[in-house]
């Protein structure tokens, strides 16, 4: 019998991991890694690698000869070397397309939460102020341009949600043709040309080397003052000092931050008592039928790795096949 290793999570019981892989003939071994060391140990004997933030690395794939794929419970795969794992012939594979309606929804009311001052202005009502003017002017959503980096799946569902909302959406995604851009979407030439027309940008892009701090002082001084972030994709593509920089000096009337670079955030972060900010807690993605969709596919992907030789979704094709 196949053994397959649930090298960490968060959910409060495996049952639905355990019922589908028992189905498929498999067993399931549960562990909570949080290092290299820790992942080679748990999966010995393993064929596969069911994970939410173990790292797989160069040396834990060299200790796992046996080893044919890992399967992330996620979209991004940040924690895996898909370079490595391409080197040993181990296939890497995600859950791409779960949860697309949550993150969008969850960036618009970030976005307007901030615009329209919902958090300022609860605030201010509990310290017993009742004014509309008690948080500070605000603009009309209606005359505002929205920019988003990144238009893949989520980025075009932002867009859908969002163009009734302001007056003009644009975006910027260097890896897609023109005609692969919604009629009511226009294109951006570039990150900085993105910036400097938008009031309000919302972060969809994953994180890679390309894009890690990627937005940094450069093109948040491109911005009109008075302009607002959001980021629900992935927290190091964007620099917090340079971000608290701009909010300090006027750039950003406020911020919507989903993702952080460290997360939990760190108790001596000066994001936690900025009254620009809004955090959430990397919770864009939740539902309780997208969490239900988000394990089962990741999972389904070692099933049919099992079965077939290959997962349902694909992030590095490899050449190990299950024995």
């Amino acid at each position: 019998m196949p053994r397959i290793l649930f090298s960490d999570y968060e959910y409060p019981d495996l049952d639905l991991e355990r019922k589908l892989f028992e189905g498929a003939g498999t067993e399931l071994v549960a562990a909570q890694c949080r290092t290299e060391s820790d992942v080679i140990e748990a999966a010995a004997g393993c064929a596969g690698i069911l994970l939410q933030y173990a790292p797989i690395t160069e040396r834990v794939l060299a200790a796992l000869p046996q080893l044919g794929i890992v399967s992330r419970i996620g979209v991004g795969v940040d924690t895996v070397d898909t370079a490595a794992c391409a080197r040993h012939g181990v296939w890497v594979a995600n859950s791409p397309d779960y949860g697309v309606g949550e993150v969008a929804t969850h960036a618009l009311a970030l976005v307007l939460a901030l615009i329209r001052n919902v958090v300022a202005y609860n605030r201010d009502i509990r310290a017993g102020q009742w004014h509309y003017l008690s948080s500070g002017k605000l603009k009309r959503a209606g005359e505002m341009t929205l920019g988003i980096v990144g238009l893949g799946r989520i980025g075009k569902r932002m867009a859908h949600v969002s163009r009734n909302v302001v007056r003009r959406v644009l975006a910027c995604d260097p890896y897609l043709i023109d005609g692969d851009f919604p009629a009511y979407v226009e294109r951006a030439a570039d990150l900085a040309g993105l910036f400097a027309a938008s009031d309000i940008v919302s972060v969809h892009a994953p994180l890679s080397d390309e894009t890690r701090g990627m937005i940094d002082a450069d093109v948040l001084g491109r911005m009109r003052p008075g302009s607002y972030i959001v980021n629900t994709a992935r927290g190091a593509i964007v620099d917090i000092d340079d971000l608290l920089a701009a909010l300090d000096s006027g750039i950003l009337a406020g911020v919507g931050l989903d993702v952080l670079p460290v997360e939990p955030i760190p108790a001596e972060s000066p994001l936690l008592g900025h009254p620009k900010v809004i955090l959430t807690p990397h919770a864009a993605f939740f539902s309780v039928q997208a969490e239900i969709e988000l394990r089962r596919k990741a999972a389904q992907n070692i099933v049919t790795w099992l079965k077939a030789g290959r997962p349902d979704y694909v992030v590095v094709a490899g050449s190990r096949r299950p024995v």
